[in-house]
C-alpha cells in the first residue's frame, strides 16, 4: 500500500498540474472561455504598461501572455504525466511563474480577489514541492548500530536513577 505521503504527492501533482493546464490554455486560446480570454488580454496589457523595462526588452503583451501560458500548460503535464524529478523541477518553474504573477497583479495595484487564487497555488506549490524533497522517514526500518542483534540502550535508559541532589 502507499504511503500517505506518496498519496498526498501524487494527488497535488494531478491537482496542480490540471490547473495550470487549464490556466495556460485560457491565456492561449479563447475555445475555453472568451471571457477569461479577453480578461487576460487586458490584464497582461496592464502589466507590460506598468513595466516598461518589458517594452525596452521588446516583450509586448501579447508575447508575456503566450510565454506564460505555454510554460504553465508544459508544467501542469509534466506534473500530471511524467514522474520522478522532472515533476519537482516543474513544480519549481511553476512556483517561479506564480511569485511573477503575484509580482505583477502588485505592481498594477490590483485587489486581492483578483489575486486569491495566485496565493493560494503558490502556496500549494510550496507544500507539495516541501513534501517531496523531504526524505521519508523509515523509522520501522531502524537497524541497530552494532552487530547484535539486541538494541542498544536510548540515553534515557542509561541515565542514572534515583534522587537527584539539588544543592
Amino acid at each position: 500500500m502507499a504511503s500517505p505521503r506518496t498519496v498526498t504527492i501524487v494527488a497535488l501533482s494531478v491537482a496542480l498540474g490540471l490547473f495550470f493546464v487549464f490556466m495556460g490554455t485560457i491565456k492561449l486560446t479563447p475555445r475555453l472561455s472568451k471571457d477569461a480570454y479577453n480578461e487576460m488580454k487586458r490584464a497582461y496589457k496592464s502589466y507590460v504598461r506598468a513595466l516598461p523595462l518589458l517594452k525596452k526588452m521588446g516583450i509586448n503583451s501579447i508575447l508575456l501572455r503566450k510565454s506564460i501560458g505555454v510554460l504553465e500548460v508544459a508544467c501542469g503535464i509534466v506534473m500530471t504525466l511524467v514522474p520522478g524529478r522532472p515533476k519537482d523541477v516543474a513544480n519549481f518553474f511553476l512556483l517561479l511563474l506564480v511569485l511573477a504573477v503575484l509580482f505583477f497583479h502588485q505592481l498594477v495595484g490590483d485587489p486581492l480577489k483578483r489575486y486569491a487564487h495566485a496565493l493560494v497555488f503558490g502556496i500549494l506549490l510550496t507544500c507539495r514541492l516541501l513534501i517531496a524533497r523531504k526524505p521519508e522517514d523509515r523509522s520501522s526500518e531502524k537497524k541497530p548500530l552494532s552487530g547484535n542483534a539486541e538494541e542498544q540502550p536510548s540515553l534515557y535508559e542509561k541515565a542514572p536513577q534515583g534522587k537527584m541532589k539539588v544543592s
